[in-house]
């Protein structure tokens, strides 16, 4: 089974957008409900049997069942016979809230994440229909429950064998979009190593080395515009918090937000698909990004957006039948790619390295770049060949790539 998903535009006329607004606010509070009944038991349950706090404490039932997914389906099915927000809204896209709040809470049980949060106004930006009618898509208009048909710009074709299954409707700056989850009946194999090899090393010096010498200059998107966003935030700070004028401060800050992250994934996919031509193996070492964005380059870090590059990456090589794989990291700068003698620890402001044993001379992350391919190959059974004296980064990239 395979599943894509298609994101367009829409262009809403002002009943359709007042009606979603109103239902992205009922999710909202529906959000908040669920949440704080569970809290509520959980807490109700931390205290010990015996004793309990000098301030104050939760007090329920102690016959009480947990709160599940079920459970609240079931008292959301009998406020809406009483609730007329509650009726008005698709009755299927609130079991929807009630899911999501059931996946924060497994997601914080098995991965370690933190407790769901409180959502404030405007801060439910998506609403779920997990059901469409019969032919949803006609032309350049797709129809959606509650609202009917909705024009939107088809900036691709849907492809031919897919099905549509669920569609989520999503409130951005710039407007509403719709995301079109399509499914066909395919199996598709898993792509097998092949053709030639490049092993690939990131940094915050340059973004990207790659084992053929090649060198990406690390954009910094949010760091170039940090000023703009800091001056934009001020002003939306002066204006009386609920006033026009405040709402219209707050717009462009999301805005600014929001082109910067289009520049970011704009920027990942086409380096992406780079990396892919001609190729049929690329190697990336595994790291642990979540610890790189707490240390102390934690907002360059979070700027080059490492994590969100590996996904994209992953799934550009997928598409294109390259194979992708993660190797160990430890020691890649430490090592000589040509005789794989270990050099010893290298201070961040060493940026060539040399082997005093077969005087091997090249960049720092280039050298790191080619150990990480010599791991995959070794990884996926493949012969490591030596790469020989002489080699040099010929095609170094500056400031005029074609990704600026």
């Amino acid at each position: 089974m395979l599943n894509l998903t298609y994101t367009y535009r829409l262009k809403p006329t002002h009943q359709q957008s007042q009606t979603y607004e109103a239902w992205r606010e009922t999710a909202r509070r529906v959000w908040n409900f669920a949440l704080a009944e569970r809290k509520d038991w959980y807490q109700s349950r931390s205290c010990r049997i015996d004793a309990c706090s000098l301030k104050s404490e939760y007090v329920i039932s102690a016959d009480a069942p947990r709160p599940t997914f079920a459970s609240q389906c079931k008292a959301l099915t009998q406020a809406r016979k009483s609730n007329p927000d509650l009726k008005a809204a698709h009755s299927q896209m609130l079991q929807q809230v009630l899911r999501r709040v059931e996946k924060a809470f497994i997601g914080m049980w098995e991965t370690g994440r933190g407790f769901p949060r409180f959502k404030k106004q405007g801060r439910m930006r998506s609403l779920l229909f997990p059901q469409l009618g019969i032919n949803p898509i006609q032309g350049n208009k797709v129809k959606l429950p509650g609202v009917g048909w909705v024009k939107m710009l088809m900036s691709r074709p849907i492809p031919d064998g897919f099905a549509l299954k669920q569609a989520q409707v999503v409130k951005r700056a710039s407007g509403w979009y719709v995301m079109l989850t399509l499914q066909a009946d395919i199996n598709v194999p898993h792509v097998m190593p092949h053709g030639q090899a490049v092993g690939i090393d990131l940094g915050l010096k340059s973004f990207l080395a790659t084992s053929t010498g090649e060198q990406i200059v690390r954009p910094r998107f949010f760091v170039e515009l940090q000023r703009k966003l800091r001056l934009l935030q001020q002003r939306a700070s002066h204006k009386v918090k609920g006033s026009n004028n405040w709402r219209k401060a707050q717009a462009k800050v999301a805005r600014l937000h929001e082109h910067i992250h289009d520049s970011r994934s704009y920027f990942h996919f086409k380096l992406a698909h780079q990396l892919c031509d001609g190729v049929g193996m690329i190697f990336a070492e595994d790291l642990n990004v979540i610890a790189w964005a707490k240390g102390m380059f934690s907002k360059h870090t979070l700027d080059a957006g490492f994590g969100e590059f590996f996904s994209i990456l992953e799934w550009v090589c997928w598409k294109r039948g390259v194979y992708f794989a993660k190797v160990n990291p430890n020691g890649t700068s430490q090592t000589c790619p040509n005789c794989n003698h270990h050099t010893g620890k290298k201070e961040l402001s060493d940026r060539i390295h040399h082997c005093s044993e077969c005087k091997y001379t090249t960049d720092r992350d280039v050298a790191a770049a080619q150990i990480v391919m010599q791991r995959g190959l070794a990884a996926v059974g493949h012969t490591v060949k030596m790469l020989g004296e002489g080699l040099s980064n010929s095609s170094l990239l500056t400031q005029e790539s074609p990704f600026f």
